[in-house]
This record gives C-alpha cells, structure tokens and sequence, in this order.
C-alpha cells in the first residue's frame, strides 16, 4: 500500500502564492506519474498539472504560467507551487500518484488539502 499525505494549503490572497507538498510512503518499488487534481465547492474534481517519471509536465490552462509541478523521486515527494493565484484557485487539492509496490501497481489518493484564496 502507498499513503499520501499533502501539506501546505491555507487562505492566501489574491496575487499571493502557496506551495503544496506531498509525500508518498509505504512499501513503494517505483512511482510513475503524479497529478495535483482540485474540487471547488460543488464542482467535479479537475486535473490541475501532472508529472511523469521522465519529469515530463502538463497543465490545465486555467493556471498555466501560474503553478509549477515538481517531484523529488528521492523523497517520494511531489510538489505544487501556485503563484500569482486568483479566487477560482480555491478549492480541496488532492494528491494522486500512479506506483508499483512489492504487491501490486496502483492509483492511490492523499486525504486532500484545504486551498482559499480570499481577500
């Protein structure tokens, strides 16, 4: 099994910026990709930017120039850094990581991180 667990969410103002971190442990062989997805208040759960294990990057175009993804295959941690951020960036941001351990290969989930951006 892999447990993830994400930090660093809070209330930020507008223009201001955050970093999320997420940290992978467990009996983990190899972890593949790692997305950031969000959910604002009463809206489906969206792909917010993904890494590869190549450290290939994609992004939503809602915070594309914004928000940056980075990984750090050695601590098995996954990294969010939102700049210049705006009211429609709040939301629940999740963790997501696709790795192989010594059972299995699976698709797990961190518990979520509370992000509001307010004045």
């Amino acid at each position: 099994q892999v447990q993830l667990v994400e930090s660093g969410g809070g209330l930020v103002q507008p223009g201001g910026s955050l970093r999320l971190s997420c940290a992978a442990s467990g009996s983990i062989v190899s972890i593949h990709f790692m997305n950031w997805y969000r959910q604002a208040p009463g809206q489906d759960r969206e792909l917010v930017a993904s890494i590869s294990s190549g450290s290939g990057t994609k992004y939503a175009g809602s915070v594309k120039g914004r928000f940056t993804i980075s990984r750090d295959n050695a601590k098995n941690m996954v990294y969010l850094q939102m700049n210049s951020m705006k009211a429609e960036d709040t939301g629940v941001y999740y963790c997501n990581v696709g790795a192989t351990t010594r059972t299995a290969l699976g698709d797990y989930w961190g518990q979520g991180t509370q992000v509001t951006v307010s004045s």
